[in-house]
């Protein structure tokens, strides 16, 4: 029968706001036309399951296009303490993969970094391999909830040593696994992605009810395998009926690194950009219907699908933004937008707001608080209502210390919109922008051509 997984919170962060002085920073620039062509680094979703799955796969996989971000490269590195041979994490560079059909007990602890999608995957692979493995990560993920994946985990027959807490450090011996039925109550590819890469390591069975659709690029790239997994009147099944093989795949543009761009260019005086070869799989373009909501032009142009994933470019212009009201059900599908989409609603006409937000708060921050304390920091009107984030737009000059807490969407979030005319907006922490986006200050600088 469906087992329901626990619901966890963390609690909120506080502020130091203060008004900045004209340091240097990459970010604060005044707000200029924008034109040209660009391109975003990989998608981090793909790049991070691709790496799994050809280092599980016999024979020698080759990756192009990957993210070489900070989160990619903890990947990689557990993935070669593992026993797979990956090459150097590049940019321009493709990635060679030797891969094995099991892995071998590490040395040492498999430290995931900052790496949300790293650490919960790679407890999924290593529930079907009979050894013991520790996993860490930095401060911000031993924060992070894992129960909600090794819950599920302990009901398909792996053992998890957590000290009583819900998080990491923690240790996990895994063996012959059992077919799973699960609820998830917590709507989660990461959740997903790591029962469903158990099923596939254990050779076993499972079944997922979901309560909102989320990202399935790992049930794409199963399919391309031959693995059954279909969904159903809201079960998503899998059953091991595919052979991971050898393969070649380019990795898209990561859809979510677009949004900073994309919402740079919507506040932009004039001018039109084109971003191409961007990923536009239908569970992580949702933002583009809530920016048209907005009042956005973002058309896509030359769609094509490889290996399963849409591909194409997006244009778009500036626009006059007006406030959106997004329900609930929508929020899955915009989960990492939002600190960007909220960012826009700071300059758009009317109060907006973000309903049922409350999984922000167990990102790599509390980004729900971070949020709303740094808006108002800078001198936006912005609170929590419950779970519910609400923001009235304003067209003042914006001035203060934004406090991102080491949060990647949070410092391009808030780079993006203090690039207003008038604005002094100042980025504690610029360089975590790598997380997911090598280059950004540069790439922010460049679309003006």
């Amino acid at each position: 029968m469906f087992t329901t997984a626990e619901k966890d919170t963390i609690p909120d962060l506080d502020f130091i706001p203060d008004l900045p002085s004209r340091s240097a920073n990459p970010f604060m620039a005044p707000r200029e036309p924008v034109a040209g062509s660009h391109r975003v680094p990989g998608d981090k979703s793909i790049t991070h399951r691709v790496l799994m799955l050809a280092a599980l796969a016999p024979g020698r996989s080759h990756i192009g296009g990957a993210l070489t971000s900070l989160d990619a490269r903890a990947t990689a590195r557990v993935l070669r303490l593992l026993g797979a041979g990956i090459s150097a994490l590049r940019a321009g560079s493709t990635i060679s993969v030797a891969g094995m059909r099991r892995f071998a007990a590490p040395s040492c602890r498999l430290d995931c970094g900052n790496s949300g999608t790293t650490s919960r995957l790679l407890l999924g692979l290593l529930a079907g391999h009979r050894f013991r493995a520790e996993v860490t990560g930095d401060s911000s993920l031993r924060r992070r909830p894992m129960r909600r994946v090794t819950s599920a985990l302990r009901e398909m027959g792996a053992q998890i040593e957590d000290g009583g807490r819900d998080g990491l450090p923690l240790a996990i011996t895994g063996g012959r696994l059992h077919p799973l039925e699960w609820e998830m109550e917590v709507p989660s590819a990461q959740i997903k992605s790591a029962l469903l890469l158990a099923g596939l390591v254990g050779n076993v069975s499972v079944a997922l009810r979901e309560r909102a659709v989320t990202r399935d690029h790992t049930e794409r790239l199963l399919r391309h395998f031959g693995f059954d997994v279909a969904s159903r009147d809201g079960v998503l099944r899998f059953a091991p009926s595919g052979r991971l093989t050898r393969f070649e795949l380019q990795v898209p543009g990561d859809p979510s690194s677009a949004a900073f761009l994309i919402a740079a260019a919507l506040l932009a005086e004039r001018g039109e950009i084109r971003i191409t070869g961007v990923g536009l799989n239908p569970t992580r373009i949702g933002f583009l219907d809530v920016l048209r909501q907005m009042g956005a032009t973002v058309a896509v142009e030359g769609l094509h699908t490889p290996f399963g994933e849409p591909v194409g470019d997006l244009v778009t212009r500036p626009a006059r933004l007006r406030a959106v009201d997004v329900p609930a059900a929508a929020i899955p599908g915009i989960i990492d937008e939002i600190p960007m989409l909220a960012c826009l609603a700071a300059r758009a006409e009317g109060v907006s707001r973000f309903r049922s937000v409350q999984e922000l708060r167990v990102k790599e921050s509390d980004r729900l608080a971070l949020l709303a304390g740094n808006l108002q920091a800078i001198g936006v009107e912005a609170s929590v209502d419950g779970d519910d984030l609400m923001i009235s737009g304003t067209e003042a000059p914006l001035a203060g210390r934004v406090v991102t807490a080491g949060d990647h969407r949070i410092a391009m979030a808030f780079a993006v919109l203090g690039r207003g005319r008038g604005s002094r907006v100042r980025v504690d922490d610029p360089d975590c922008a790598a997380v997911s986006f090598p280059g950004f200050a540069g790439a922010l600088r460049g679309l003006s051509g």
